[in-house]
């Protein structure tokens, strides 16, 4: 069984990505892994390929026009996946504000090997735990997403979908099986500044209409999204502890305050999830199959 991983990254250094960590910590599973290195403004290059001799890469220039919808990093994601081998059994996708558990790793090993030859099962579904403003707390509401296709096989047709977020086969969605293995979402893990700047870099890919800007360094961000917020009673992926480590700024936001700016519909959802586990309504970029 041959396992590729690959990521598409830019100016992850200035962005304060996790990008090293995020490639650390799915290698141990995989043959080879191909990055696509956008032209970046930093040292991300540089960085990516000091990690390990596993890893290839491929220098790629986003279309500074491609930007609705965030459609350039589907772009960039399917532009690595051209570069893996057909002999490539499994691929192993990670963004640069993720990493995975090495407590998960030997059962995503184990699910590789008794699917691999399963052709009702084209992908496995991870589940998520979404940190927000500080490494102790996860984001649990209907506003964050829940599960997402990280493992794929190298069928033709698979392409990154809309924002790179999942993936379809030939434009339909992949037949998926959901394992009990989290993926840990950074993404929203900056000091205030660090996310007023995430929030400007997000609606310039988003927005095509968005404007770049700099951002004060006295920039303060409003947590008041912050939503529904719950302490993180676990560990974390040993890769991240150095910059865990190194944090140097206070999440001291009053949680008390924060308050829901949702419909009374979307209350009332939020409710049933909390108390249920049910999301009525979920977007589902997949289609969950048993064996």
């Amino acid at each position: 069984m041959k396992v590729t991983g690959f990521t598409f990254l830019r100016n992850a250094i200035v962005n304060d990505y996790p990008a090293r960590e995020a490639i650390l910590s799915v290698l141990p599973l995989c043959d080879d892994f191909v990055v696509a290195l956008g032209n970046s403004s930093d040292a991300t290059s540089e960085m990516v390929k000091n990690i390990s001799p596993k890893i290839r890469t491929i220098d790629t220039i986003w279309d500074e026009r491609v930007r609705h919808g965030g459609r350039v990093f589907a772009d960039e994601t399917n532009k690595a996946i051209g570069e893996i081998s057909t002999d490539t059994d499994w691929m192993i996708y990670i963004q640069g504000d993720e990493a995975i558990h090495e407590d998960y790793l030997p059962l995503i090993k184990k699910e590789m090997e008794r699917e691999l030859h399963n052709e009702k099962v084209e992908a496995l579904l991870l589940k998520y735990k979404h940190f927000y403003g500080s490494y102790d707390y996860v984001a649990e509401s209907r506003s964050w997403y829940r599960r997402e296709i990280r493992i794929v096989k190298n069928l033709p047709g698979v392409s990154s979908y809309k924002d790179a977020q999942g993936f379809r086969i030939n434009g339909r969605k992949l037949n998926v099986k959901l394992i009990d293995a989290y993926v840990f979402h950074y993404g929203w893990v900056k000091p205030p500044a660090g996310l007023v700047r995430k929030g400007v870099n997000f609606n310039l890919y988003y927005d095509k209409n968005a404007v770049d800007r700099e951002v004060p360094a006295t920039a303060e961000f409003d947590y008041g999204n912050a939503d529904n917020l719950k302490r993180f009673k676990g560990t974390h992926p040993k890769v991240m502890l150095d910059r865990i480590d190194a944090v140097n700024w206070k999440f001291s936001y009053d949680l008390t305050k924060v308050k829901s700016t949702h419909s009374l519909r979307v209350r009332i959802l939020n409710k049933i999830l909390k108390y249920t586990g049910i999301r009525i309504g979920e977007y589902k970029n997949y289609k969950i199959v048993s064996r």
